[in-house]
């Protein structure tokens, strides 16, 4: 399940009404793990190269946040951000300055819990009026897929994901790759009807 396209401005407005515009368009515009996305810090962002550094992931073990590695060794990567995604997070950091987290908890200070983050993203839905069940994790499948739709290489989105090869990503996202062969016959047919 994905959010639909059309509904995307519904959501991000939403998100920003309620003041964590940045975390969110941050996630659909990269598809990180939720675990990930909590446990960003400022020093993993480099404004020269435009990269995020993506090398932990934060769970909840015995009712404690805990920092890990990632899922797998293919999660650590170092993804590029859009000028926009650089534009609010630089922005945001006014309003945190001295935490050393990206997206620090009103509440707390400290770091996001998983969980908050997905009861955050249910409230989003609900006040963007998305009725369809989108889970959090539901956000890096929609970035995945709008990425395909939209031209980006398999290959590129699998890096951008963790994703251990290509071919994971190929069969996660058959659906989408089945559209785009679809589009690519119909973009064939059409040259070759013009050269015969």
């Amino acid at each position: 399940q994905i959010i639909p396209p059309e509904k995307i401005r519904d959501y991000l407005k939403a998100a920003e009404e309620w003041g964590v515009l940045p975390m969110f368009y941050l996630e659909l515009s990269t598809g990180l793990r939720r675990g990930e996305l909590v446990a960003l810090l400022w020093s993993d962002l480099n404004l020269q190269t435009k990269t995020l550094t993506v090398s932990k992931s934060v769970s909840r073990g015995k009712g404690e946040l805990v920092v890990t590695e990632p899922k797998t060794e293919n999660s650590v990567r170092e993804i590029y951000l859009s000028d926009e995604a650089i534009r609010l997070l630089v922005e945001d950091r006014k309003n945190h300055p001295f935490s050393p987290y990206m997206f620090p908890s009103p509440k707390t200070g400290g770091m996001y819990g998983p969980d908050c983050v997905g009861r955050i993203h249910k409230k989003l839905l609900e006040k963007a009026g998305i009725e369809e069940h989108v889970r959090f994790h539901d956000l890096r499948h929609t970035f995945a897929t709008l990425a395909l739709q939209n031209g980006v290489d398999v290959k590129t989105v699998s890096s951008m994901l963790g994703h251990f090869d290509a071919g994971f990503t190929l069969r996660t996202y058959t659906h989408v790759t089945r559209q785009m062969q679809e589009s690519a016959a119909e973009k064939m047919g059409n040259f070759m009807a013009q050269v015969m």
